[in-house]
């Protein structure tokens, strides 16, 4: 029955980002689908706000995620104005809104980083950035910043073997 529904159901838009942790990251899933996966909702949700959709995020979903998912918590990003809540369940269907740290990150303990604002260019496009940040306020990089980072490291390595092997070359 809750498959069928689903199927009638193509308009239902879902969470900009999500997470749902406690499942099995490997197996391959075009959509998520809850009565597949044992039930399991979202743990932690991103909302990017725009004109058209920001009274609802504030409003219909907000309590949606709150009371009938059971969602730990709940971001909100608003490009416009630059400016990133979060809240988190307190109790059953009543989230409370999280205080920023001194650089102005909100914590995820669901995700186990903080989420902030970064400045700088991702897909040839210059603009404020939602990012996440470890606990020692460095950027988690995405894979393409880690793959860099990886090719740099190892071209630095390179690098110092070739020195090394010049020097014992010379005695």
């Amino acid at each position: 029955m809750e498959e069928e529904q689903g199927r009638k159901k193509r308009a239902f838009r879902g969470p900009d980002v999500f997470w749902v942790g406690g499942v099995d990251p490997t197996r391959k899933r075009e959509a998520w689908v809850a009565w597949e996966e044992d039930g399991r909702l979202p743990d932690f949700i991103l909302e990017l706000l725009s004109p058209k959709t920001a009274k609802n995020d504030r409003t219909v979903k907000k309590d949606l995620y709150a009371q009938v998912f059971g969602t730990s918590e709940y971001f909100l990003y608003d490009p416009d104005r630059r400016k990133l809540e979060g809240f988190r369940l307190a109790a059953p269907g009543v989230y409370r809104p999280l205080l920023p740290d001194t650089q102005g990150r909100l914590r995820s303990e669901q995700l186990g980083v903080f989420l902030g604002l970064w400045h700088g260019i991702w897909k040839a496009q210059e603009a404020n950035w939602v990012r996440l940040f470890h606990p020692d306020g460095t950027l988690v990089p995405t894979e393409v910043e880690a793959e860099r980072l990886r090719a740099e490291k190892a071209e630095a390595e390179l690098a110092r073997l070739r020195t090394l092997l010049k020097s014992s070359d010379a005695n």
